[in-house]
């Protein structure tokens, strides 16, 4: 705007110096009065045109429905959205706002039953928006456009609002509570008689009952505030009348309170208001504690509440009001679980309170499903989470329940494996409903699976339950992947980590706390273990199959994550299975060792050398075994990397404890370690042999693999020098051994440093023929250590005879070398 204002004021000024200098440039003068009045105009009319925007008018369409409409906000709510709607729709702070709702709520806890009125009556905003009609927008004449309804007329809306509609509902709930307190201060004061207390109470809701009837035509959401307020005083005087002074029998009271649900049921559904179903049937729930005297019949409250919860039902087959449900599975599950808490005796009331748990449980469970099963609509999270809430507090009650009898635990798994069965029937009835969300099922579904699940370790004990959540698992994952069913699929997963710790478990149990010796691989245990891995084998192949589709997408990230799982737990079960039974047999035969002997009780420790020995020997295989497989058939890069870091780690383990403990054993073979009654045979001697067997096959497949999967160039100085150096280790190593077994164990210093300087000369002469600059560098460095040794080391320990050796051998060998790097010296530098 100011831009255009300036350029009209240069305009002006521009035109006026024209005028009186150049009087022949009229032309050009009429031109420039042109341009400013277009200017002027545009300036005038660009406020309106402005304001005539689609997305202006609905701005302050949307600012105006506000202005004059009360509505719940559930993006910023704490309870139900009410302060957070109000606030929004009065421009009032929301701090202060909720501030005094809780002033509001402290007085006599009026403000609360307002708060919950308003919370079943207020519109969420989205539906507001969706119904509430545009409000015309018309334009003064000056080129603004106005809203049509004026600031009084949105001020008559709220009064209307808050008249016709909040009040009402806050009189009805006030009137309830106020006849509720005069009620039990007639009876705390014994003012009037019982039967006249009765008799006044229902003239009060036979006057609300026909002033609804008669106001039902003009006003009827006054009405229905009416009736709903009659429903629940006939409710609050026949259980009064029942249960606290005996006019009537149980039948009469009953038939009473039946025909009172079937009125407000009937009345709500006719008049469409869901509130007086919230008033006159979840706000009965309120009568038993407000006349409630401390010595309550918990037959007469639970039977109020089945017929109470039975309306509701009732309700669900027509409307689908979830507040109504909500409130109702909150107030009865509450209220059980209070008196279970508080009252409950385990000797008097355990049948009682299985029966109606189970009641309250189906009623529930049909309330939850019959809208949506019979109008065939689509199950949302919340439906989700309200089945399988009433599902587990069934199950957790009636489970505290049976648990706290004499011989109850002998029925948990009955009671668990008859949850599993319910749903199961309820399943196929909800399966055979054609048109039906299958989410539905798939629920009832994975509840059937959950409660079947559960009944195993409840039932059972021991590798058992391990089976048959591998069973249910791999039964799942078959339909899953060969029917194209990815939630079955995705139940197996977990249904599989379950039967993982449970093997984990059977394995601590059987390996570590077993009061009685079995036989290594030929027990239970490990009978579960051998088929835990085979379908886990399975797995994996249904797994990678091309021919089926799964739940997840392939390559993303989720799909890798399981196949890494997958594949991990199929190699991690079959190495500790049978890991496990090695070490348990080796253990066993140790500890049957146990024998007397001079100073007290001895063991055969050769024994636990062996366990360390043939574990290791396991590992070594089974390392190379797996690097075999991955580069003859699987030629997973990941796999192959994995087997590599294991031959890594059997390498070190083998070159440091593995080479002790064969030592160890040759010098119990000598008789020359302390285990005293214990004889050695020639297997000690020959278990090295096969420790070094096993040891050379995972060079081999390892120098395999490498050579099929990596450039030679890359790999080769890295494997070059571990194999020396292990090599160097090993023959190190034997040639102690033979030195020991033929009695010349004093020399081994001696020709270990002649040895060293042989293989030093070795390394030399590979490297000049094959060019190895690295392996050169490695017999140098080894030769250095050599002469190291023999200084500061061999020399104080041998005779001169042995020195003089020593020096000539070394230095034969130093000029050998010298010879060769001089021979061979252009194929070395290329000279």
């Amino acid at each position: 705007m100011e831009n255009r204002q300036d350029q009209i004021n240069r305009l002006t000024e521009k035109l006026e110096l024209l005028s009186q200098v150049h009087s022949h440039f009229s032309e050009e003068i009429k031109a420039l009065r042109v341009e400013i009045d277009q200017l002027k105009n545009e300036a005038v009319t660009a406020p309106a045109a402005e304001a005539a925007k689609p997305e202006v008018l609905a701005q302050r369409e949307e600012r105006e429905v506000a202005g004059r409409n009360y509505y719940r906000l559930n993006s910023n709510k704490i309870l139900g959205g009410v302060c957070s709607g109000m606030a929004d729709s009065t421009g009032m702070n929301l701090a202060l706002m909720r501030f005094l709702w809780v002033v509001f709520a402290l007085l006599f806890c009026i403000g609360a039953v307002v708060y919950m009125i308003l919370w079943v009556s207020l519109p969420e905003k989205e539906s507001l928006s969706a119904s509430t009609p545009a409000i015309p927008i018309q334009d003064s004449g000056d080129g603004k456009a106005t809203p049509e309804v004026s600031t009084s007329e949105k001020t008559s809306d709220l009064e209307k609002y808050i008249g016709e509609n909040i009040i009402s509902k806050i009189g009805i709930a006030v009137l309830i509570i106020g006849v509720g307190i005069g009620a039990k201060y007639s009876i705390e004061n014994d003012l009037i008689s019982p039967l006249v207390r009765i008799l006044l109470g229902y003239l009060v809701g036979a006057a609300l009952l026909g002033l609804s009837f008669r106001l039902q035509k003009k006003y009827d959401n006054f009405s229905a505030v009416l009736f709903s307020g009659a429903m629940t005083i006939f409710y609050f005087i026949t259980y009064a009348a029942y249960d606290f002074y005996g006019l009537f029998p149980s039948y009469a009271a009953f038939l009473m309170m039946v025909l009172f649900t079937v009125a407000t049921v009937a009345a709500s559904l006719q008049l469409n208001k869901q509130f007086i179903a919230h008033i006159g049937l979840v706000g009965a729930y309120a009568v038993p504690f407000l006349l409630s005297t401390g010595e309550g019949n918990a037959l007469v409250l639970f039977s109020y509440m089945t017929i109470i919860n039975s309306g509701i039902l009732v309700v669900a087959f027509k409307k689908y009001w979830k507040p109504l449900y909500l409130a109702a599975f909150g107030l009865s599950w509450l209220i059980v679980v209070s008196w279970v808490a508080a009252t409950y005796d385990a000797e008097v009331h355990f049948i009682l309170a299985m029966a109606f748990s189970a009641l309250f449980f189906l009623l529930f469970y049909a309330t939850f499903l019959a809208y949506k099963i019979l109008k065939k609509e689509v199950y949302s999270s919340l439906d989700i989470v309200l089945v399988m809430a009433n599902s587990f507090i069934f199950y957790g009650l009636g489970y505290g329940l049976l648990t706290g009898q004499a011989d109850g635990e002998n029925y948990l798994g009955l009671f668990t494996l008859g949850n599993a069965i319910l749903h199961l029937g309820i399943g196929i009835l909800v399966y055979r409903r054609k048109g039906i969300d299958r989410n539905i099922f798939y629920l009832i579904s994975g509840l059937v699976l959950v409660f079947l699940t559960l009944s195993i370790p409840v039932e059972l004990d021991g590798s058992w339950v391990t089976l048959l959540w591998l069973g249910e698992a791999l039964v799942l994952f078959y339909i899953g992947k060969t029917k194209n069913a990815p939630i079955y699929e995705k139940l197996a997963y977990p249904l599989l980590l379950l039967s993982a710790i449970s093997l984990v478990q059977d394995w601590v149990w059987a390996y570590e706390d077993a009061e009685e010796a079995f036989t290594a691989f030929l027990n239970p245990t490990f009978l579960t273990s051998v088929l835990f891995c085979a379908a886990l084998a399975y797995f994996n192949y249904l797994y990678h199959n091309q021919k089926y589709q799964g739940a997840y997408e392939k390559n993303t990230g989720i799909w890798r994550l399981i196949s890494i799982g997958l594949g991990s737990l199929l190699l991690l079960g079959i190495y500790a299975s049978v890991a496990l039974e090695i070490s348990y047999y080796w253990e066993g035969r140790f500890l049957a060792s146990e024998t007397e002997v001079s100073y007290g009780r001895s063991y055969n420790y050769d024994l636990g050398a062996f366990q360390t020995l043939w574990g290791m020997i396991y590992f070594l295989g089974y390392t190379a075994t797996l690097l075999f497989v991955n580069s003859q058939w699987i030629k997973s890069r990941m796999l192959g990397v994995l087997g590599l870091c294991l031959a890594g780690l059997g390498l070190v383990f083998f070159l440091t404890i593995g080479l002790y403990d064969l030592s160890e054993l040759r010098e119990s073979y000598l008789g020359e370690s302390f285990n005293e009654g214990f004889e050695a045979g020639i297997f000690h001697l020959l278990i090295r042999y096969i420790a070094i067997l096993f040891m050379g096959l995972v060079f081999f497949v390892s120098y395999r693999y490498l050579k099929e999967s990596f450039q030679k160039a890359a790999f080769t100085p890295a494997w070059d020098l571990i194999l020396a150096v292990s090599l160097l280790w090993v023959l190190s190593s034997e040639l102690i051994h033979w030195l020991d077994l033929g009695g010349a164990d004093r020399l081994y210093k001696l020709w270990i440093t002649i040895f060293w300087g042989m293989y030093a000369l070795a390394l030399i002469s590979i490297g000049i023929w094959k060019g190895r600059k690295h392996l050169r560098i490695a017999a140098l460095v080894l030769f250095s250590i050599t002469l190291i040794k023999l200084v500061f080391y061999d020399l104080a320990n041998l005779n001169t005879l042995a020195k003089t050796g020593l020096f000539v051998v070394l230095g034969v060998l130093l000029l050998i070398i010298s010879f060769l790097y001089n021979k061979f010296r252009s194929r070395i530098w290329g000279e």
